[in-house]
């Protein structure tokens, strides 16, 4: 039985790694938690049955007593995640850490070196690649379906109503406090990119702006928070009870899916809640339905009544107009790569979709892949050239799973990683090293966004390569 430590029960710590534990109860236990919020703190050590002596309020405080566990897994906000890691590999733990690693070139590469030089695992949390979907997109390249690849479109589809959780309303709206968005949210996307293309980037340029989220575009009658002094509340896509009282969003997911039954469920839930209300009562599956409290109701309120969202809504953030908030991260962005083997691709990303998805087309010399990664379905064809033959590798109607597979993917992953007893960094899929690729193209696309320049990135290598020898002399 693998042990582990939590530092962090918000929605990743909780809600994604705390529910696979307990769906997996014979392959890892938490033994210990550190948790500001008292309600959390206490939520979790009774869920997963931790003592109170091993109930801490820092991350300090767990990692100042002696080892406890086997792994350690941070699930701390972006710029609280590199003190917590060093102590935990100087402690001699693996390491699970959610993405961006870090927020600095310098932050990541401290922890790649300090887990290299423990002997230590340090994972990082790029979901992706654990999932089937680019699972299969992998092999389809690596057993040649596409000749070599020339070329790479790939499109992160944020939904109007994701984005204005997060990006707009949420904790990841101001940079300063959390990280770029290109490294918050799309470090995912550029370390797909160079996982398909096996190569590391050479050179990137990127723009973006923010071009809605902004106060001279509110629409007349708009006013400051949701509950108080608007007068469009009938017609916004973004009131805030639609989507943390109705989860209205959410359930019209469900009315995209192929199958009958589940569009009629959803249907029902949106238009008869009472009647869904009624079943519910024989179909425990349903109850989720009827009061949401799954992400991102989760991140506002840990009580999920009616008068606690209430509350939120018109006391906290996300209760907020999102044209009078105080974001400053982009809603829309490029970033052209080229790598060192030759390969260009475009990675763009925005906060408007209708539902939220990534696109991806793959241009090879003997093929053509197309694929669809969202809730409502996963797609992936393949054209080939010469015989002009089409080939459906995946078609996969409505998905729930968190990251669709990629959480559970990669905590299978590292359960049986742990339990092989192969613990060298380099059996790791998503280690640091592996991943640090993806935060030097995050780097490189924000400083060619705000310098408005080509980012060559050996140059920055060189220089932090040149740092780091300065720091072995002394």
């Amino acid at each position: 039985m693998i042990t582990a430590i939590l530092l962090g029960a918000g929605d990743r710590g909780k809600g994604v790694f705390g529910e696979w534990v307990l769906r997996n109860k014979d392959k890892l236990k938490f033994v210990a938690v550190a948790e500001p919020n008292d309600n959390r703190r206490e939520m979790f050590a009774y869920e997963h049955n931790i003592s109170p002596e091993k109930k801490f309020k820092t991350w300090e405080e767990v990692l100042g007593q002696e080892k406890m566990a086997d792994l350690c897994v941070v699930a701390t906000q972006d710029q609280l995640h590199t003190k917590p890691v060093l102590k935990a590999l100087q402690k001699d733990y693996h390491v699970l850490v959610e993405k961006p690693m870090a927020t600095t070139i310098d932050e990541c590469y401290q922890m790649i070196e300090k887990a290299e030089k423990s002997g230590k695992q340090l994972w990082i949390a790029h979901v992706l690649r654990y999932t089937p979907f680019f699972t299969n997109i992998k092999r389809a390249i690596d057993n040649g379906m596409l000749g070599k690849i020339i070329n790479i479109k790939h499109s992160e589809n944020i939904s109007y109503w994701h984005f204005a959780h997060s990006y707009v309303r949420g904790k990841w709206r101001r940079s300063e406090d959390s990280s770029p968005v290109v490294l918050a949210k799309t470090s995912h996307d550029l370390d797909i990119l160079y996982w398909l293309t096996e190569s590391p980037a050479a050179k990137i340029s990127s723009f973006g702006n923010i071009n809605y989220y902004k106060p001279e575009k509110a629409p007349k009658g708009a006013g400051y928070r949701c509950m108080d002094d608007c007068k469009i509340t009938e017609t916004c896509q973004w009131y805030a009870p639609r989507l943390y009282m109705e989860a209205e969003p959410i359930l019209q997911v469900g009315m995209r899916s192929k199958l009958f039954h589940k569009r009629l469920i959803a249907w029902t839930a949106l238009n008869y809640p009472k009647v869904l209300k009624g079943f519910s009562y024989f179909i425990p599956a349903l109850r989720v339905l009827n009061n949401w409290n799954r992400w991102p109701v989760s991140v506002i309120t840990d009580e999920y009544s009616e008068e606690s969202k209430l509350k939120q809504l018109k006391e906290g953030p996300y209760g907020r107009c999102v044209f009078f908030c105080d974001n400053n991260v982009c809603d829309n962005q490029v970033v052209n790569i080229e790598f060192k083997n030759g390969i260009t691709a475009t990675l763009t990303l925005h906060g408007f979709a209708s539902f939220e998805g990534r696109w991806i087309r793959i241009e090879g010399t003997e093929g053509t892949l197309f694929g669809k990664f969202s809730t409502e379905h996963q797609e992936i064809v393949v054209y080939d050239h010469y015989n002009t033959q089409k080939k459906v590798l995946m078609d996969v109607d409505l998905e729930l799973k968190g990251h669709l597979g990629g959480d559970d993917g990669i905590m299978h992953s590292l359960v049986t990683s742990l339990e092989s007893g192969k613990l060298t960094d380099s059996a790791v899929l998503t280690s640091g090293k592996a991943s640090l690729e993806s935060h030097l193209m995050a780097f490189a696309a924000e400083k060619s966004r705000l310098e408005e320049q080509i980012v060559y990135l050996d140059e920055i290598r060189k220089r932090e390569q040149k740092r780091n020898d300065d720091l072995e002399a002394i």
